[in-house]
């Protein structure tokens, strides 16, 4: 049982719990539970200390923070399970430890949450972030769009706020490292529940707090991983389909070429219009087992 500060009646603000992942963010962790807990009298607020070696569990305790210590470094997703489990307010507000989410977008965040099961903070260009970040968050997003067939226009945003319900119905979806936001984003729209893009200005790093925990090159593959995760879950079809038809063009156009200019169908021709046919098989199955992944449900 974790002792938190008691919630005092103020709106859907006393109704939500606040869950702050966090490592490594002495410098910063203070200044943001002091910021939070003068913008709105929360539920509570959670901070999972995912096995910092600073102070960052005991200086978010002595501003009043219930604290989740974890033994060793799980990830930043792991984190946010463990706050959302350990949540009793009928709604979740998730931001990050590091002073990049204001507390003052906070309540925007939970505000729309008697219309939408899902409300994301979405930065905007005018955001703290560096070239090559914005450029790869920039792809995802059009790959999102993409796959999903509506306007997404940040989709690795960590500052959000939704229905705790519907956040347990994914846990088990969710993954330990970075694109928990990735997917939840994805599987709240592939279920069909509403969800908002609100837009926020995210700031610089907190003065002192720790350095980014993601790097360009070490976390590429990563992000290549998730990717392909991200196509095979939710929208394997949009995928495959395109890539079926593209081999199908190819050979079959190939092998009227060779038929006229040789007199005969080459292998190859043959080989990509049955290799359209099987990518386009595997589509079809992948699409029916994500089908089944939503619609068996709780």
């Amino acid at each position: 049982m974790i002792d938190g500060p008691k919630a005092r009646p103020a709106g859907l603000a006393a109704s939500t719990s606040v869950v702050v992942p966090a490592l490594n963010e002495e410098a910063s962790i203070g200044t943001l539970i002091r910021d939070l807990a003068s913008v709105a009298a929360w539920r509570e607020i959670l901070v999972v200390d995912d096995g910092s070696t600073d102070a960052t569990g005991d200086r978010a305790a002595s501003e009043g923070a219930a604290v989740i210590r974890h033994p060793y470094t799980k990830g930043n997703g792991a984190a946010v399970k463990s706050g959302i489990r350990r949540a009793s307010g009928e709604f979740v507000l998730i931001m990050d430890a590091d002073g990049q989410h204001r507390p003052a977008d906070a309540l925007r965040l939970v505000a729309p949450l008697e219309t939408y099961e899902l409300v994301v903070g979405a930065r905007t260009n005018g955001s703290h972030a560096s070239a090559a970040r914005r450029a790869g968050n920039a792809a995802l997003n059009r790959l999102a769009s993409y796959l999903t067939e509506r306007p997404i226009p940040d989709l690795t945003s960590g500052f959000r706020a939704a229905r705790r319900a519907c956040l347990v119905e994914f846990l088990h979806m969710l993954p330990n490292g970075f694109s928990t936001p990735t997917t939840t984003t994805l599987a709240f729209i592939k279920a069909g529940y509403s969800v908002r893009f609100e837009p926020i200005a995210a700031a610089p790093r907190a003065p002192g707090g720790s350095a980014s925990k993601i790097h360009l090159g070490s976390d590429g593959v990563g992000f290549l991983l998730i990717l392909v995760k991200v196509i095979t879950i939710f929208s394997p079809l949009r995928i495959f389909l395109p890539i079926s038809a593209a081999a199908f063009v190819v050979g079959a156009a190939y092998a009227v070429w060779t038929a006229v200019t040789q007199s005969h169908v080459t292998n190859s021709s043959v080989l990509l219009i049955l290799l359209s046919v099987v990518i386009l098989l595997v589509g079809l199955v992948s699409e029916q087992i994500s089908t089944l992944r939503f619609e068996g449900r709780s």
